[in-house]
């Protein structure tokens, strides 16, 4: 191993010029005043002081509800598409998951403006209703809009890894089940549901933090008017110029996502 440790300096140099010097620098933005030179800092709490203010709660408070709203239904629709995917042969099985991850494929910018295209009021959807003899509905710059893109765009982060862990699944298990005379909910319930709980907490975590980080899918298609902690982050940043106050955002934002994770990590833990 030791001649090969000359290949991994590279890679630590990359890492440290590209992960930890902007982790550094966010950190030093967050604990100083606005217009500090190089060599001369002032620290302070005040830009996470601010943060407390209403206004500011409020755009967690939403981000957050937009978030958990976004992985339930990812969560509800996902895993029976994961279920049926398992279920199916292996080639089948290949084909599908290639059908799930095509999208990813695509640029998210794309793909949002793709549903621009299908929601707005002159789209592909109101064009249809209207041949149909329907009046046209308003969907865009909605809850609605933004949470069809957000679903449609981390779907596939929530049935890969419950697809994962369906698929790694002893099925002996099921048929032991059906001998000892469970039916299909009770195996569905206590083995099935059971066994695939890390995939669902992985799932459950990466959708979560995509949809409250996320800044492209809420300003597209929420017109502006939707300002969660990702728009906030990117106002403060490139509109405001107030590198502080973002940074101190940036920060709290880790923090709640580390904090998630660990929890997620107990629960993966409580329930082996």
């Amino acid at each position: 191993m030791k001649q090969y440790k000359h290949l991994i300096k590279p890679y630590i140099i990359w890492a440290a010029a590209l992960i930890v010097v902007p982790l550094i620098m966010i950190v030093l933005y967050a604990f100083t005043e606005e217009g500090n030179s190089v060599l001369t800092f002032s620290f302070t709490l005040e830009n996470f002081a601010k943060f407390a203010e209403s206004t500011y709660v409020n755009v967690i408070v939403k981000s957050f509800r937009l978030g958990i709203f976004t992985t339930v239904l990812c969560l509800l629709l996902g895993y029976p598409l994961a279920f049926i995917i398992s279920r199916c042969s292996e080639k089948s099985q290949a084909f599908l998951i290639l059908l799930v991850t095509i999208p990813e494929w695509i640029n998210m910018l794309l793909r949002t403006y793709a549903w621009m295209n299908l929601l707005s009021d002159n789209g592909i959807i109101n064009n249809l209703l209207e041949m149909l003899g329907m009046k046209p509905v308003s969907m865009m710059y909605t809850d609605f809009s933004v949470i069809v893109g957000l679903v449609c765009n981390f779907m596939p982060f929530m049935i890969i890894p419950i697809y994962t862990s369906l698929s790694k699944m002893d099925k002996s298990l099921i048929e032991a089940a059906y001998d000892l005379g469970a039916n299909r909910f009770q195996t569905f319930r206590k083995v099935i549901w059971k066994l695939s709980i890390p995939g669902v907490l992985n799932g459950i975590m990466m959708v979560f933090l995509l949809s409250v980080s996320t800044f492209v899918i809420p300003k597209l298609l929420g017109g502006g008017q939707y300002m969660l902690i990702g728009n906030l982050i990117e106002t403060q940043f490139i509109s405001v110029g107030d590198w502080n106050f973002g940074s101190a955002i940036s920060m709290i934002l880790a923090v709640i996502i580390i904090l998630f994770m660990r929890l997620m990590k107990k629960m993966d833990t409580q329930e082996e």
